[in-house]
């Protein structure tokens, strides 16, 4: 496998308007990322994904885009995005966007052009002069009536975020004109949102009747999706020292290697989602009680079909998902978990993605009542659920443990007022646990998760093997035990963690003494074959 800078980094994720606000109005912004490079630095990131700061009306926080080559004011101006790439890259930190091109918000010029029937842009979008049966990811109808234009718009998110028509060479343009602009202004490369539905059927059928995405089978990674995302590749991509990530949904390694094989090459690496349904049914809303190998068989499976064909994501948590130490595991153990659950990630071969805040183990906020909620998925979520009949208490109960929200709450710094994220009433209500978890602890305190997630970075930059050694499993289907081995030449790895809150006797450690131990989440001060509840532990040997 060959060797990249996007092979050996380890990306951190923010969420801008979480963040830190400098300018006291209760949201963050670019000037306060700025203030916190040299804390990125310390814990040892190579590369920042920043989730979008473009000019946009807000309806899904900044993922429906009214222009690209803008900075919403909330965040800041464009002199600041400028000094945000300088400083990063003074800092040997390179920088990844957003590059949301599903579709734009329904206030971008394309589309208010096209819902007038100008000629150019007519076809920028999809429009039908019939309602199709499509339902959209965040619950309800896919197709809404547009009385200007007299026909109807597809949106797959929220119906003011209409489709782009990637069949219309002029969007691809345009696309590749957004590309270039941010690549010539000092971008490293690009998440690209939701990029495996991009490609829609010529005649926009209708879907198969379901519970769940009815009209899915016209968009998931249809043929010409290859078309379009090759275009790209050799237009734009290869003439610039960058990477892609996808967000591709509902895949597998088979349809992902399409993308991402060595051959291939249209992206480098994909985020798939298989096992963030270890706690649920497909959906993240039907829920399921977490066991352990609905988490282990999916990430071994990516590891071991992907290969030496293509590259991994290493990631738990995200934007879209609730936190990882409120999912996995007992939370009462809640150091231990979240540093078992960083080393049993974060070791295996791929690209590690963290995201802010789970390097203190920051959990879902769990808000008690509907109004606490910003997410426009939460609320639309909560209305169809209602309409099928499910009582207000129970789609809280859904809603407490799977909101975006969880994930969103401002990034929790110190204990003083608002948790030092802003001196203003927070756009979204700060976690009520921030009096105990955060930053300021974390970094006084020589054993904590922060300091653990450091140790895994400083490992990785030491350890080759770490990133490009061969994955097999050990001891598969043990319920408790997660244990990989990774191999490259004549060096060994191997990783124990206990998946559980009580001791677990693991005959495998009595072949390894203390002195081979990389590291560990909990003291070696025994020998014994055993792990603690939730204990860690990575093994390293030079034959």
């Amino acid at each position: 496998m060959k060797q990249t800078w996007y092979r050996e980094g380890v990306v951190y994720q923010i969420y801008p308007r979480s963040y830190l606000d400098s300018n006291h109005d209760g949201v963050g912004d670019l000037q306060g990322i700025i203030s916190k490079v040299p804390y990125l630095h310390e814990l040892g990131i190579d590369i920042l994904w920043l989730s979008p700061v473009y000019q946009s009306p807000n309806d899904d926080n900044g993922y429906d885009i009214s222009d690209y080559r803008a900075i919403h004011p909330d965040f800041g101006t464009m002199d600041d995005m400028i000094e945000l790439i300088q400083t990063l890259h003074d800092h040997h930190i390179k920088l990844i966007m957003d590059l949301v091109v599903n579709h734009t918000s329904d206030e971008h010029p394309w589309f208010v052009a096209s819902a007038k029937n100008d000629p150019k842009y007519k076809d920028y979008y999809h429009w039908k002069t019939t309602k199709s049966n499509w339902t959209s990811f965040f619950g309800g109808e896919a197709w809404t009536y547009h009385p200007e234009r007299q026909a109807y718009y597809l949106h797959l998110f929220s119906k003011k975020q209409p489709d782009l028509n990637w069949d219309n060479p002029e969007v691809r343009r345009e696309v590749k004109d957004i590309c270039r602009f941010w690549l010539d202004l000092g971008v490293d490369g690009f998440r690209c949102d939701v990029i495996n539905i991009i490609a829609k059927h010529n005649d926009l059928p209708k879907g198969k009747p379901g519970i769940a995405l009815v009209g899915k089978e016209h968009y998931f990674n249809i043929p010409k999706i290859h078309d379009y995302l090759s275009e790209l590749r050799d237009d734009v991509f290869v003439n610039y020292d960058c990477f892609t990530v996808g967000e591709t949904v509902m895949i597998s390694p088979k349809t992902a290697l399409t993308y991402i094989d060595e051959d291939v090459r249209e992206l480098d690496m994909v985020f798939h989602f298989d096992h963030m349904g270890a706690d649920n049914y497909f959906v993240k809303w039907f829920m399921k009680k977490f066991r352990p190998i609905n988490l282990k068989r999916p990430l071994s499976k990516w590891q071991i079909m992907l290969g030496e064909r293509g590259w991994n994501t290493l990631y738990l948590e995200n934007h879209d998902q609730p936190r990882s130490v409120s999912r996995f595991g007992d939370i009462q153990y809640h150091y231990h978990l979240a540093t078992m659950l960083a080393t049993m990630i974060y070791f295996q071969r791929g690209t590690p993605f963290i995201y802010q805040g789970q390097e203190i183990g920051m959990t879902n906020a769990s808000f008690p009542t509907l109004a606490e909620y910003q997410d426009i998925e939460t609320h639309n979520i909560y209305k169809t659920g209602r309409r099928l009949g499910l009582s207000h208490r129970r789609m809280m109960k859904k809603i407490m443990k799977m909101s975006r929200d969880n994930a969103r709450t401002p990034m929790q710094w110190n204990s003083q007022t608002h948790a030092g994220f802003t001196e203003a009433t927070p756009w979204l209500k700060v976690n009520p646990n921030y009096v105990d978890i955060n930053v300021e602890n974390n970094l006084k305190d020589p054993n904590s998760i922060f300091h653990h997630f450091q140790h895994i970075i400083r490992l990785r930059k030491a350890y080759p093997i770490i990133v490009y050694g061969s994955y097999a499993d050990i001891d598969f289907h043990h319920r408790r035990l997660y244990a990989y081995a990774r191999i490259l030449n004549n060096e060994l790895i191997e990783v124990y963690c206990n998946f559980s809150n009580k001791p677990l006797k693991c005959p495998h450690l009595a072949f390894w003494s203390n002195d081979r131990c990389l590291i560990s989440n909990y003291p070696l001060d025994h020998e014994e074959p055993y792990l603690r509840p939730y204990e860690a532990r990575v093994y390293y040997e030079k034959k």
